[in-house]
């Protein structure tokens, strides 16, 4: 095994001085975009077991999460993304997207360190932790505390070289769940600076028949489109298979018509069960299996 140091150097020589690539095409090409697969559902498992699931599968790189009860948790960032990395890159994998607590500038998530250590060993992206309203006060007062926090995020990122993206969620707590008050703030910045991790199961649950408005406030900074699935229980959202929702294949069309031919992740977070049950794995492997079947479908 490689030491945290080579591994830190030989990673920084590959990722080199090159810059972010663009978040658009130039078009929207019929070439299948890189496929990635959140890992949240494989975390408890030794790295390289992931690996050997996530390159089995036929992916070409995971989004991994380092933040508390993540694969790597932000207080062993320096000794343990090494880790991962080095057991992905065996498989030929990459870490297109590192899941993280961090939404501002502080020690509490260890924006810098974990910020740096990422981009050391080649990371290019972080999803950013969402904001919360609070109950009670003035939403235009917090979002112009939130645009302060965004700015210094944005200066330090740019400055470490990763490119913060933030995902819309739905629910009334969230900011950025109806898109246009996220998209607000992020005008202040270059959308090489700051993008969209665009999730088409949240923008579907609050957009209803409108998403396609959502999705072209949206379409000018997506750094990463996350595809998962619900149907309704009652007025509640549930995971469920992609392909058995409310989630169309019609999302794809709109996303090359908005010019979008970047990577792609698929989230499977309908499953329960532990990573300690053997059969929690298996099911877990083939469910995410046939959902790739039908992002991969939607894509041809």
């Amino acid at each position: 095994m490689l030491s945290r140091r080579a591994l830190l150097r030989n990673a920084a020589g590959f990722a080199g001085a090159s810059a972010l690539s663009p978040l658009l095409g130039a078009d929207a090409s019929r070439k299948a975009p890189e496929f990635s697969v959140f890992t949240k559902h494989l975390v408890g498992l030794p790295f390289a077991r992931v690996a050997d699931i996530v390159a089995e599968l036929g992916f070409a790189g995971v989004e991994a999460p380092v933040r508390k009860g993540g694969h790597v948790e932000p207080t062993a960032v320096e000794d343990g993304l090494p880790r991962l990395v080095e057991a992905l890159r065996a498989r030929g994998l990459a870490i297109t997207m590192l899941t993280t607590d961090i939404n501002a500038v502080d020690q509490s998530s260890r924006t810098e360190q974990v910020l740096r250590t990422a981009r050391a060993l080649g990371i290019r992206r972080f999803r950013m932790k969402w904001y919360a309203y609070e109950p009670g006060r003035s939403h235009w007062t917090q979002l112009e505390e939130i645009r302060l926090r965004l700015k210094d995020l944005v200066a330090l990122a740019r400055e470490v070289g990763i490119q913060p993206c933030y995902q819309n969620h739905s629910g009334a707590k969230y900011v950025g769940a109806g898109i246009w008050d996220m998209a607000t703030l992020m005008r202040d910045h270059p959308a090489a600076d700051l993008a969209w991790a665009f999730d088409l199961f949240h923008v579907t649950v609050e957009g209803g028949l409108s998403w396609p408005n959502e999705l072209k406030l949206a379409s000018d900074r997506i750094g990463m489109a996350y595809f998962k699935d619900f149907s309704w229980k009652g007025r509640v959202p549930e995971g469920c298979p992609l392909g058995a929702g409310q989630v169309a294949p019609e999302s794809v069309a709109r996303l090359r018509e908005a010019g979008f031919a970047g990577p792609v992740c698929l989230h499977v977070e309908y499953l329960k069960g532990r990573v300690s049950d053997s059969s929690h794995v298996k099911d877990a492997i083939e469910a995410t299996r046939q959902d790739f079947d039908v992002l991969r479908r939607w894509w041809s």
